[in-house]
């Protein structure tokens, strides 16, 4: 089956180095972070855990000639772009830096990774609120596409003024009153739009110059853009990312299955009989319409629930967020229901072929994702295909496999059990299942 392209592919505008130079470029900015990487994958023991020890800042620095604060900051960088993966307080080379030499894509995901962090790696000036940080952070994305759409130098003061509207919208929204540190409201209506009108704007128009001075210097340090007298403008790789958000905003508005407004759980019932290349297509276009901490919460939210089959396609859709989904996958592995689909998750995010991710699970974890995924094809599928499923177990035997999925505890194995006896056309094997079924239910052995 093929699938043909409602829309060509784009091409990035007129001026934009080819991949090449543009990976080139992304190794340049992390030139130090990735020197920092592969000292801290090949530092024996503990101690290169974030935040990173002072003994080991010390050996980092001396090693690699660099200062503290270098050794810090790529650090911190090497964290943000997937080049190191903490495991406890072990650092392992992530697998952009097994790849980093050879492999563009991943050098180019990198570096966005960093971009899409750069709030974090310049950290706010401490005495503004953080309502306020959120906010600017919330408008720079209309920041960055001004700066993209003129295609050279922008002054300050017109970033400023757009910076300063974005942010009004963004509190009206919320049907916000902006007011001072340690204000309260007027009591009377007239009182309030005197306030606002006097003392409001003047405020406001500081603490969003010292805000875009903070972002265009966060955006600077991750290489995005330069700053000169004045004025800002977009570096390559600054246009080059801005432009590709920008298409995928575009490709979102063109969802083919209509799914970009719905929630992830309507949305993943609505690829649920989708082929991978359009679910994918789905998963890419809902996710470019949120932001990504947003996205993956209400993913993983959906992925708690009772239905096993938006449990296995919400973990589908965090294979296609990658990188930024990473702490939030691995926090979950405490989570019994989500642990073996968060451990297969991590073992093909850090380069194992997914034939041979199903290794990364204990007996008793691949038993628990048998039973959930059956549930999921007795809720959705078809007879015959949870029958076939039977093969897909990690037990020899009938009887075995029984054994352990009675002991593995999962909510849903009477219903599993019930239904695969009643799907099953071998009337010994289905009896022996209804048995199993009977023994869950009423807690006998």
């Amino acid at each position: 089956m093929t699938t043909r392209r409602t829309r060509p592919a784009p091409r990035p505008p007129e001026g934009t180095p080819p991949r090449t130079e543009l990976a080139r470029q992304a190794r340049a900015v992390l030139a130090d972070a990735v020197r920092i990487a592969h000292w801290a994958a090949g530092t024996p023991g503990p101690g290169t855990a974030a935040p990173l020890a002072a003994h080991a800042l010390e050996r980092a620095a001396t090693t690699l000639e660099l200062s503290p604060a270098q050794v810090r900051a790529g650090w911190d960088r090497a964290r943000l772009a997937g080049l190191i993966e903490l495991h406890g307080d072990t650092a392992r080379p992530g697998w952009r830096l097994r790849a980093w030499d050879r492999d563009d894509s991943a050098v180019l995901r990198g570096w966005v990774a960093l971009f899409d962090a750069w709030s974090l790696v310049h950290a706010a000036p401490e005495d503004i609120e953080a309502g306020a940080v959120a906010e600017a952070v919330e408008a720079v994305p209309q920041v960055l596409s001004l700066l993209q759409l003129s295609a050279g130098p922008v002054t300050v003061p017109a970033l400023l003024d757009l910076l300063g509207q974005r942010v009004a919208e963004l509190q009206e929204e919320r049907c916000e009153v902006p007011l001072g540190p340690g204000r309260t409201a007027p009591a009377a209506p007239e009182a309030a739009e005197s306030t606002i009108s006097a003392a409001a704007p003047a405020r406001s128009a500081d603490l969003n110059a010292l805000l875009l001075d903070w972002a265009l210097e966060g955006l600077a340090a991750v290489g995005a853009l330069t700053l000169g007298t004045g004025h800002a403008t977009l570096t390559p790789l600054g246009n080059w990312a801005v432009w590709v958000k920008l298409e995928q905003i575009c490709v979102a508005a063109q969802s083919p299955a209509g799914n970009i407004e719905q929630s992830a759980a309507d949305m993943l019932l609505g690829c649920a009989r989708l082929t991978p290349g359009p679910a994918r297509d789905e998963y890419r276009a809902w996710l470019a319409a949120r932001t990504v901490g947003s996205a993956v919460a209400e993913l993983l939210a959906v992925a708690r629930g009772e239905d096993a089959l938006l449990r296995g396609l919400a973990f589908e859709a965090l294979r296609v967020v990658g990188a930024p989904a990473e702490p939030e996958v691995r926090a979950v592995l405490a989570e019994p229901s989500l642990r073996p689909y968060a451990l297969l998750w991590l073992a093909e995010y850090e380069g194992n072929d997914p034939d041979d991710a199903q290794d990364v699970l204990s007996r008793e974890e691949s038993t628990w994702l048998w039973v959930d995924t059956a549930a999921a094809v007795a809720d959705h599928g078809e007879t015959g295909l949870l029958v076939r499923h039977l093969d897909s177990a990690v037990q020899g035997t009938v009887p075995a496999l029984l054994d352990e999925v009675r002991a593995v505890g999962h909510p849903r194995t009477v219903q599993v059990l019930v239904a695969l006896a009643a799907a099953h056309p071998d009337p010994a094997l289905a009896k022996a299942v209804r048995r199993a079924a009977f023994q869950v239910h009423t807690g006998g052995a």
